[in-house]
């Protein structure tokens, strides 16, 4: 199996074309979720997440699964997760694509199921912390001020190894 490498971060070579499926996290899927969402946090483009908090929220994820295509294995192409923090309130996280499926509208799908999944529970509105606006923007986001984020967010970002210096952007949809 080919690899492609950043800082020591390793995501299965996938093919572009190859057919796709989704469905629920499982906890055997830990390793890949890490490894992608990995990939991009070695690049600056989002927040690491370590294993155990994997395992404690597998349920929050949502995955597309690129199945073997042309000789190249199989893997997972993107995962997205819907974390609730309030009875009104649940955060979009952990939007991750392998870097060869960009372009082919899996993030939109992602972010789509989580916002699925969040109207089947009558949920009122989703928020996002992100490094691309232009993206959250275009599922229908619009940028807030983080001093506007429910207080139940805060307690979360207290854990986070950047709250001093947070520059992730704060995004929100009203789902009613």
């Amino acid at each position: 199996m080919t690899l492609l490498t950043l800082d020591s971060i390793a995501v299965p070579d996938l093919h572009p074309g190859a057919p796709l499926s989704t469905r629920k996290a499982r906890l055997s899927d830990i390793d890949a979720i890490h490894e992608l969402i990995g990939y991009w946090a070695a690049r600056g483009l989002m927040l690491v997440r370590s294993r155990a908090l994997l395992a404690e929220t597998i349920r929050d994820f949502h995955l597309v699964l690129a199945d073997p295509h042309e000789g190249k294995p199989g893997g997972l192409a993107g995962v997205c997760g819907l974390h609730m923090l309030a009875p009104d309130l649940a955060e979009v996280r952990g939007l991750a694509v392998h870097p060869h499926m960009q372009g082919r509208g899996l993030g939109k799908q992602l972010v789509g199921a989580c916002e699925a999944e969040a109207r089947e529970i009558a949920l009122p509105a989703l928020f996002a912390w992100t490094y691309q606006q232009g993206f959250f923007e275009k599922c229908g986001f619009t940028r807030i001020e983080k001093t506007n984020l429910h207080p139940r967010v805060w307690s979360e970002c207290q854990r986070c190894a950047f709250f001093e210096n947070c520059n992730e952007i704060a995004m929100y949809k009203a789902l009613g």
